[in-house]
């Protein structure tokens, strides 16, 4: 007798039950643990000189190691995205975490600086899916007034991910002298477990999965339903709209600064606390967390705001474009503000204060690829993070450059906050109303009217 299949969707509902079943928060919490494992399998940071010490490569050559996971990850995210357009959410989310996962493990059993490559560019490679493809989870799974919240759920376990990961990758090396290959390993294997279990229970469309009863897709709504079964159609992108189109411009250009702002925290800021600031290596460390550990907090109250304010005004452009510039604002002043303070502690919880903020904008920024990428959500996401990733790239090297050359990091810093401003900026005149293609179609109709 042969096994079910556990990928076929299931043809009939169970006998409804009493009230409403609860399938999609169960949804995110899955979407969210696969985040926070990406950001874990990234995060070797903790056992870095170890790796150079026994395979004897150059920190030179570590950095690029180390960068080169973001090579794959950017130049694939407009790829990956079509895939789970054309491919379905639920195939590419577990390929995508087989592929990251094989990764981390070919860094774990590497012997030399290319193997070390090789596993940095395969991790790469396999996440440049899983964010699209979440994003696209949530325009299926999620009503519009609840997006914001399920993008802010997920953004934060990103950090949080990273930041336990960090602090178990030390604890098992310094305190139960675990060789880093077995750490780094460990990071590998929750990925392949996931990927096995969600494969088994996910389903792309809540229509299909057996658990979600009429009270929950009703709550859902048609618009989450449509979303879903336009997976299914595997419609053609159209790309020259997305190339074209002044709102996606400036959703990227928003994703890039943001992602240079945010950036800093992981690659400078430490220094920054010990050359400009004069704080020990032990209390760099600690106070380099604050502003991650803000990002954990702010990225679920950024999400809970932006849905209460569009559900309160009704307006998108006031729970999302707002939201965001307003945000981005607070924390370039913050941050510019920090300058002026002498306490390097004082400075820093003004600066992860600014962090906070910055957090709360960072789900509006996924919450509008949904509202806005109408058929194509996963397409749109991908080409905003993928200018997040350039902004990144470009960020740490010219912070670089300029302390190298002048030693200025009072020009950093400010730098630093100047970049939030422009984010904040280009929030503003994001067409709020419709989807990216509406505004391409609106366009194209007034140059015919003209005509």
């Amino acid at each position: 007798m042969s096994s079910p299949n556990p990928y076929a969707s299931p043809t009939s509902h169970p006998p409804a039950k009493s009230g409403s079943s609860h399938v999609r928060y169960i949804v995110i919490l899955w979407l969210s643990g696969l985040a926070a494992i990406a950001y874990a399998q990234r995060s070797i940071n903790a056992v870095e000189e170890a790796i150079r010490d026994d395979l004897g490569v150059s920190a030179y050559w570590m950095g690029w190691a180390m960068s080169s996971f973001f090579i794959t990850y950017g130049i694939f995210q407009i790829p990956a995205g079509w895939l789970a357009d054309r491919w379905g959410n639920r195939n590419t989310l577990v390929l995508a975490s087989v592929v990251s996962s094989l990764g981390t493990a070919i860094v774990a059993l590497a012997g030399g600086t290319a193997s070390l490559f090789i596993g940095r560019l395969g991790l790469g490679l396999g996440q440049a899916g899983i964010f699209p493809a979440a994003t696209n989870t949530t325009a299926c799974w999620f009503p519009r007034h609840e997006r914001g919240v399920a993008s802010g759920v997920l953004a934060g376990s990103m950090s949080a991910g990273g930041a336990a990961a960090s602090a178990l990758a030390g604890w098992l090396f310094a305190y139960w002298d675990w060789k880093w290959r077995w750490i780094v390993l460990l990071f590998a294997v929750p990925g392949l477990l996931w990927a096995w279990w969600f494969g088994r229970w996910f389903r792309d469309a809540p229509a299909d999965h057996p658990s979600v009863n009429p009270q929950e897709l009703a709550a859902i709504g048609a618009e989450a339903a449509e979303q879903a079964s336009t997976t299914k159609l595997r419609e053609p992108t159209p790309w020259r709209t997305l190339l074209t189109s002044p709102s996606m411009w400036l959703i990227n250009a928003q994703q890039f600064c943001r992602a240079a702002g945010y950036v800093f925290f992981i690659t400078w800021f430490t220094t920054y606390l010990r050359q400009a600031r004069h704080v020990s290596i032990e209390g760099a460390g600690l106070l380099t967390s604050l502003p991650l550990l803000a990002v954990v907090v702010g990225s679920p109250l950024g999400g809970v705001l932006s849905d209460w304010l569009m559900k309160r005004t009704g307006s998108r452009w006031w729970g999302r474009n707002v939201v965001a510039s307003a945000s981005m604002l607070l924390c370039a002043v913050l941050i510019a503000v920090s300058y002026f303070i002498d306490s390097a502690l004082a400075a820093v919880l003004v600066i992860s204060t600014g962090s906070l903020f910055a957090a709360i904008g960072g789900p509006v920024a996924y919450a509008i690829t949904i509202d806005m990428g109408g058929r194509h959500v996963a397409t749109v996401f991908a080409a905003m993070n993928m200018s997040g990733n350039i902004g990144a790239a470009v960020f740490p090297i010219l912070a670089g450059w300029i302390v190298e050359r002048t030693g200025a990091w009072d020009v950093v810093l400010f730098i630093f906050a100047g970049v939030y401003v422009v984010a904040a900026v280009c929030w503003l005149p994001v067409r709020a109303r419709g989807t990216i293609f509406d505004e391409h179609d609106r366009s194209g109709a007034m140059l015919t009217r003209r005509s």
